[in-house]
């Protein structure tokens, strides 16, 4: 699954510089995540890191976007293939 922002962000800016994926980025109104780049840091970390540094826990898995682990780990190979 990708994770999702909800409405609770207060946009305080620690969660976007954590994405190893670049996935996460300023909305109109509250970060965003893009579920095409999110692997919930498989490949990258042992846990999602902006969910470990969120101060009001508004990241949570987004149930239009399920994945299994197999398939985050295909998207993670699929981001960080050389060209």
């Amino acid at each position: 699954m990708a994770l999702l922002i909800t409405d609770e962000c207060i946009s305080c800016d620690v969660c976007e510089a954590e994405c190893p994926n670049n996935a996460i980025y300023q909305g109109d109104e509250i970060y965003e995540i893009n579920p095409g780049k999110c692997t919930q840091c498989v490949g990258h970390h042992d846990e999602p890191q902006c969910q470990m540094v969120c101060p009001v826990d508004c990241i949570v898995m987004d149930p239009n976007h399920q994945e299994t682990q197999e398939e985050l780990q295909q998207k993670f190979e699929r981001l960080t293939k050389k060209s």
